[in-house]
Formats: C-alpha cells, sequence, structure tokens
C-alpha cells in the first residue's frame, strides 16, 4: 500500500490572486507531490490549499509553502473575519494510507522544528501531536489571534511556542502544526444578514457548547453575499457528518424565522461521506466506495507503491 499523507495548509491571504499564487507554485514546485486545489475567501482573507504525496514528500513541500507565505504576507497588516495567528495559520497533517497516526505526528515534529529553526517562525503543535491537554483544539491556541498571542508570548510562559519564540515572527507571526484526522470544511449561508442569528445557531451546534459531536462552529457576516454564515468543521465523520449537520442548522435556523439559503464545502470530502448520503436519502443496502468506479481505479493504480 502507497504511504500518502494529506496537508491542508491555510493561509492568511485570500484577496491577492498573485500572493496565493505564488505560494501555491512553491508546492507544486515539490516533485512528488499531487496538487489537489486551492481555495480563496475574500472575506475571511484566507486561503486553504490541498495536497498529497509521500511524506517526506509532503514534509518538504509543507515547509516550501511556510516559506513562500512568509515572504509574503505581514500579519501587521491583515484583516479578516477568519481567527488567525500566522502568514501560514495552521499545517494538518492527515494520513490517508499506508501511514499510521503516530508517524503524522513525528512528521510534523519535524516539520514544526525546521520552520522554527531555519525560517524563524515559531511553531506550535496541535490536535493530536499536542503535547499538553490544552493545546489539542486550535481555538485555544488562537485566543486572542495574532495581535493578542504577540503580548501574550512575552509574560505568559503557558502561552509559548512548542519551538523557536518566545517572541513571535515580526511578520510572520506563528504557525500551528499537528496530525489530525480528516476534517471536513462546511460553510451554511443564511437568508439573513443578521450575524447574531449565524453566532447563536453555531452556539447550539459545536460540541464544547453541548451541540454535535466532532463539531466546531462560529457565525460571520459575509459582506459580498449580504448574508449570515455558519462556519463549521467537522473533525470526526464517523460521529457527526454533512447531512446531519445541515439538518440541525436547517432546523435552527427555522426557529431564528429564517432558513438555508445555500451552502459549500471548502476543500475536498471523502467519497465516503457521499455514499452514506446516498444510504440514506435512498434506503441503499450493502453500497461501499468500491462500487465506485474512480475509486476502485484509484486503488488499483495506487497498488504496491510505495515511498
Amino acid at each position: 500500500m502507497a504511504k500518502l499523507i494529506e496537508c491542508v495548509p491555510n493561509f492568511s491571504e485570500g484577496r491577492d490572486a498573485h500572493v496565493v499564487e505564488l505560494i501555491e507554485g512553491s508546492i507544486r514546485g515539490v516533485e512528488g507531490v499531487l496538487f489537489l486545489g486551492s481555495e480563496m475567501d475574500s472575506s475571511h482573507n484566507r486561503s486553504v490549499m490541498t495536497f498529497a504525496g509521500t511524506p517526506s514528500c509532503v514534509a518538504e513541500a509543507a515547509f516550501a509553502a511556510v516559506k513562500k507565505a512568509s515572504e509574503l504576507i505581514d500579519m501587521n497588516r491583515h484583516r479578516g473575519e477568519h481567527p488567525r495567528i500566522g502568514a501560514t495559520d495552521v499545517v494538518p497533517l492527515i494520513p490517508l494510507s499506508g501511514v499510521s497516526m503516530e508517524e503524522c505526528v513525528a512528521l510534523s515534529e519535524e516539520i514544526a522544528k525546521r520552520i522554527s529553526d531555519e525560517l524563524g517562525i515559531p511553531t506550535y503543535l496541535y490536535e493530536r501531536s499536542a503535547r499538553r491537554p490544552e493545546r489539542r483544539n486550535l481555538a485555544d491556541i488562537r485566543k486572542g489571534e495574532y495581535e493578542g498571542l504577540r503580548k501574550a508570548v512575552l509574560s505568559e510562559e503557558s502561552r509559548r511556542p512548542d519551538f523557536g519564540g518566545p517572541a513571535l515572527h515580526p511578520t510572520a507571526g506563528a504557525t500551528v502544526i499537528g496530525a489530525r484526522l480528516l476534517l471536513v470544511a462546511y460553510n451554511i449561508y443564511l437568508d439573513t444578514p443578521d450575524v447574531s442569528v449565524a453566532k447563536r445557531i453555531a452556539g447550539k451546534i459545536r460540541e464544547r457548547d453541548g451541540g454535535l459531536p466532532g463539531v466546531k462552529a462560529l457565525g460571520f457576516l459575509i459582506k459580498e453575499k449580504n448574508m449570515a454564515q455558519v462556519s463549521i468543521n467537522l473533525t470526526d465523520l464517523s460521529k457527526c457528518g454533512v447531512s446531519e449537520v445541515y439538518g440541525k442548522v436547517a432546523e435552527e435556523a427555522a426557529k431564528e424565522g429564517t432558513e438555508v439559503a445555500e451552502s459549500e464545502i471548502v476543500g475536498l470530502v471523502p467519497v465516503s461521506e457521499f455514499i452514506g448520503i446516498a444510504m440514506q436519502k435512498l434506503k441503499l443496502m450493502e453500497f461501499d466506495r468500491n462500487q465506485v468506479i474512480e475509486s476502485r481505479l484509484l486503488d488499483e493504480m495506487t497498488e504496491g507503491r510505495d515511498e
């Protein structure tokens, strides 16, 4: 079985297409990496890129992207809706095949140390890579965002990075790196510009406030659409999937006197998620991914390949 890791770095730039293209080019320039997609969000002022490859190739591409972003993005000038602490805000590593979560944790530590040592950008480890329980949750590391964190690290030992620092990089801030399960980023737009509605719904559905398991959510106003948005991360699809969270948001929206206008998936989603939706909606019996022709072909093409 081929050793494959997915990497989904988030960059604090979603308005300047040229900057995003240059960062993307740094990833594409690493031999052996398969670039899978890039999405820009001007309201959040954030871009999400997805690529995959063998562990060594992914490590090299991740480092190259962080380096390029640090050369192009100044956090002192960055403004956007989404919480962030650095030019490269977060670098998740997800095992796809032939690689254990423990191997991804070890790789994340190597990348984090290299970024700190060679680029002078302090790094934090999160999710499965976290060295302390309070750093598993990305939101806890991001508390105060870039502006608050750069002050906190100088006076609070508990906020200091795992590698480098304590001071943040003067323009690139800090970067969070870690191994985690496959995550689906999902946005639901409401037929109202009232952001307080989106924030109340986010509070109802997120796990930390007693909502759906494995769900993180925030409410935003998306000015370009003049719509409130419930921005959602599904961190464990075995506990809660896209269909379930959509249904809950629609239910809560109706209570607020509005409805879902549209929704979008940011980045990639496993075919198994749509198989699950199809089985539920169509009442299919014993359907699995091997009945999807693209999945079967991919398995045949990658069988026997290794790093």
